[in-house]
């Protein structure tokens, strides 16, 4: 009746990242030779968007 389907997920290789960490519990990765203060902020105002 239903087939089922194969879902293939690969993760992003880490060691091609550079972690930043926003506060204890949060870290974000971005490519390596961003800005780490310009991925901060964007997040920041990203999430200071959302309604509590």
């Amino acid at each position: 009746m239903y087939e089922k389907k194969n879902h293939n997920y690969t993760s992003p290789d880490l060691s091609k990242l550079q972690e930043v960490v926003i506060d204890l519990r949060t870290k974000i990765y971005i490519a390596i030779g961003d800005d780490p203060e310009e991925a901060r902020s964007r997040y920041l105002a990203r999430v200071g968007n959302k309604k509590p």
